[in-house]
């Protein structure tokens, strides 16, 4: 006798139901009708239905966008040219300093300068971090940091000398040493040496770092740091000073 099992139809109605196979092509299933339905229920409480609420949540991304991850800039001076220009607007990373890391040496930087260089906003180039010892100016005229000279030749304004003012410093834990690429044309740290604060920024005073220029569209760039800064050695017994 055969007693090989023989399908039944009883077996093949008793399969699992797949309801992904079963479905008509194109039909939403419950999430996306909920989804839909949701959608359209918030839409009747504005005027314009469906596009006012697109505009809305458009703006509202915009709007985290610029307080939590990036604001634009307006450069208002010659303080940072050659790089900078008055009127360039610059996308300021405000994300770059968070979750542990720390401006570096040859970062620009947009800061809140109320209370230190004046009740605006200003854009400088981080020259000192905290621990760092920073002179002006050795043998050759340049600016040394740590007892290394830096080269700022490919950044600094064609004719400007690194400083017409001397100064040596040391740059206390938790602020920072900044300074105009335009030193003749620049206010920051030299100008405040004997005010309050000594010249330095609060590292918390920092709205971010500057990453590119971004308008006018024929001046889009990248803002690169500088390798100059990137060879300066740590400061004398601080661990800031690593990540120079």
């Amino acid at each position: 006798m055969d007693t090989e099992a023989q399908p039944t139809e009883r077996d093949r109605s008793s399969r699992p139901f797949d309801a992904g196979a079963e479905q008509a092509p194109g039909a939403r299933g419950p999430e996306d009708r909920s989804r839909s339905a949701l959608t359209a229920r918030l839409a009747e409480w504005f005027p314009g239905g469906r596009i006012t609420l697109t505009v809305l949540v458009c703006l509202a991304f915009l709007l985290l966008l610029h307080t939590f991850v990036v604001q634009p800039f307006q450069v208002s001076s010659g303080s940072m040219e050659r790089g900078l220009r008055a009127g360039d607007r610059v996308a300021v990373n405000k994300v770059a300093y968070r979750f542990g890391a720390a401006p570096r040496r040859g970062d620009v930087v947009v800061f809140d300068g109320t209370g230190y260089f004046g009740d605006a906003d200003y854009i400088k180039r981080v020259v000192g971090v905290g621990g760092d010892h920073v002179v002006c100016c050795d043998k050759d005229g340049r600016i040394q940091v740590n007892g290394r000279s830096v080269d700022e030749s490919s950044f600094l304004y064609p004719g400007d000398r690194p400083s017409a003012v001397p100064f040596d410093v040391v740059v206390p834990d938790g602020t920072l040493f900044v300074l105009g690429d335009h030193r003749s044309a620049s206010r920051d740290s030299r100008d405040h040496l004997g005010s309050p604060g000594g010249g330095m920024i609060p590292v918390g005073e920092v709205v971010g770092r500057a990453d590119r220029i971004v308008w006018p569209p024929d001046r889009w760039a990248r803002l690169d740091r500088p390798d100059a800064y990137a060879r300066v050695p740590a400061a004398a017994g601080s661990p800031d000073g690593a990540r120079g």
